[in-house]
């Protein structure tokens, strides 16, 4: 009896990803996708643009609070690790398995992070210098904004080349190394062989999870409704 239960957790995996993690990753996803999307298809899309860079500020503030108050393998202290440990892993050749996140995957999770954070809180001043700007862009001069909406233009082409490296990596895992990465952040499961009793998650603490989601998105609603009006100054 108990062989089989091993040989069903193997198969089954064991929690480390939670619930609230795993959707803010997808969120993302879709919320910057449509966001590149939006931004070249026209003006006519400039409000859904809009729309999906505040989706995409919230979910990044939401992970970055995750990163203290989640649970254990969400936690920037449980797997941000230093310069010695992340050499090491990648003269081993990046083989070495985590339960959760591994040193490389770490520094791309804050890296990613920070450029996302700077895209969504560069397009709340930006303006397109045509008829259409960001809800805050009342709250700085023109001259400002012009230099924002320029960081903007410069973040969003950083963030595509952090993005193709993000998805080359998961390739080469997923291919080249046999990894399921994909798997694991649908299921939020790891293979039992990887993760031990003591390392896997008891739960998602969805409840908690929900009421930061909705203070964040109150917050900003609330700070974009008590922005000044303002009008592009094109000359």
């Amino acid at each position: 009896m108990s062989v089989t239960t091993d040989k069903f957790e193997d198969r089954a995996g064991r929690l480390v990803w939670d619930l609230p993690l795993r959707l803010t990753h997808w969120a993302l996803v879709v919320s910057v996708a449509g966001a590149w999307i939006t931004h070249y298809a026209g003006i006519q899309w400039f409000e859904w643009h809009r729309r999906l860079g505040y989706t995409t500020l919230v979910l990044v503030a939401f992970r970055i609070v995750w990163g203290f108050v989640g649970t254990r393998h969400a936690r920037f202290a449980n797997f941000l690790r230093g310069p010695r440990t992340t050499l090491a892993f990648l003269r081993a050749g990046g083989r070495t398995e985590t339960p959760g996140h591994s040193p490389l995957g770490a520094l791309s999770v804050v890296a990613m992070l920070t450029l996302l954070l700077v895209q969504a809180v560069t397009g709340l001043f930006a303006n397109d210098e045509i008829a259409n700007a960001g809800p805050f862009y009342g709250c700085v001069s023109p001259e400002t904004s012009n230099r924002v909406s320029g960081l903007h233009e410069s973040n969003s082409n950083l963030l595509l080349g952090l993005v193709s490296l993000h998805l080359a990596a998961i390739a080469w895992y997923v291919l080249g190394v046999g990894r399921p990465l994909v798997r694991a952040m649908l299921t939020g499961r790891k293979d039992a062989r990887i993760v031990a009793t003591g390392d896997e998650i008891p739960g998602s603490r969805i409840a908690l999870a929900l009421a930061i989601l909705a203070a964040l998105a109150l917050a900003l609603a609330l700070a974009i409704r008590a922005a000044p009006e303002a009008t592009i100054a094109l000359y």
